[in-house]
């Protein structure tokens, strides 16, 4: 598929998506569904989908050692290592694993392969994708976590304390959150990355363009109840903790742009499993992070091998001893 076809079929189904929510919920007062049937329905198949897809990683075989290292691995005493490039120990796995989760090291360090004038392969570090993808990640955490005050009551401290740190502009712009605008620019680079540059465009599919799309769509309607159009927040935490406790309810006061905002956002939620946004579980369960790289020191059998007889070369030379010490190669055992 085209990338011109693939953005715009993203686009097409994001503009569904918006005027279905924009029709149901403020033409014809689909409230209930919208606010009850439409939440469970995603968090039924948010958590039903990554069950399965958890449990269809932790039972895929891994056949060879094959943790990605950046480092000198452990060997001879007299040649140091690299204890978090390199792991040789669980402490190591775990400390790599968290600089990979929390701070992207490996893209930071090792995304560009160049053959230099010495034609020998030269590794670098792509530093504006890094800052995009960081800045993306860590200002969707934030978000995600001021909204916990939608699902607590009381609100924990922690929530009080990001919200004031995430909007100490508020004494000059009331109502901004500087998230908001990081999150903005972070998706913005993602997707203009992927239609400029000629490598992440030729690999993009229509569901790579939808996601970005979809989290662009949630962000903008987002801003905007927050900036122009201001939303009920009492019903809107009233309709969040009737989801939580069970009890839910359709409550009054919410206009058609937060419906859409909120069937975004179910929609995100159903979607999530399905798509490559769930890396964020797998890397925990993928091999190139969580093995030790241990191969020097222990043997690795491959689960998949069946049982063979081996001929070793002990029993090679005990059969061709007579014929070895004939032509002169020198033996093990005389």
């Amino acid at each position: 598929m085209k990338p011109t076809f693939s953005i715009l079929g993203a686009a097409l189904l994001l503009v569904v998506l918006i005027l279905a929510a924009w029709v149901g919920a403020g033409v014809l007062s689909w409230h209930y569904f919208f606010s009850v049937v439409v939440p469970y329905l995603a968090l039924g198949a948010f958590f039903i989908g990554i069950i399965y897809r958890v449990l269809r990683w932790a039972s895929s075989p891994v056949p060879f050692h094959i943790p990605a290292v950046l480092g000198q691995q452990k060997s001879l005493p007299w040649i140091k290592s690299s204890r978090i490039d390199s792991p040789s120990g669980p402490a190591g796995v775990v400390a790599a694993m968290a600089l990979e989760i929390f701070l992207f090291r490996s893209l930071f360090r090792n995304e560009r392969v160049k053959l230099g004038k010495d034609r020998r392969l030269g590794y670098s570090g792509n530093r504006l994708l890094w800052l995009g993808g960081l800045a993306f990640h860590w200002s969707l955490f934030i978000i995600l976590f001021r909204h916990l005050r939608l699902f607590t009551e009381p609100v924990p401290g922690a929530v009080l304390i990001a919200m004031n740190v995430d909007g100490f502009l508020h004494t000059t712009f009331p109502f901004i959150y500087i998230s908001d605008f990081v999150i903005l620019a972070g998706l913005t680079y993602l997707f203009l990355r992927r239609v400029v540059s000629s490598r992440p465009r030729y690999i993009s599919l229509l569901s790579d363009y939808f996601a970005l799309f979809l989290l662009l769509g949630i962000v903008v309607s987002g801003m905007l109840m927050r900036l122009f159009f201001r939303e009920n927040v009492l019903a809107a935490k009233e309709l969040a903790m009737g989801i939580l406790t069970f009890h839910p309810s359709a409550p009054q006061g919410l206009g058609p742009l937060f419906y859409v905002h909120f069937f975004l956002v179910c929609t995100l939620i159903a979607y999530f499993p399905l798509s490559k946004l769930s890396h964020g579980p797998g890397l925990f369960l993928s091999p190139t992070l969580n093995l030790t790289n241990a191969s020097r020191a222990r043997r690795h059998i491959n689960p998949w091998n069946y049982p063979v007889k081996v001929h070793t070369y002990a029993e090679y030379e005990d059969e061709f001893r007579a014929k070895l010490r004939q032509v002169g190669i020198p033996l093990e055992k005389d």
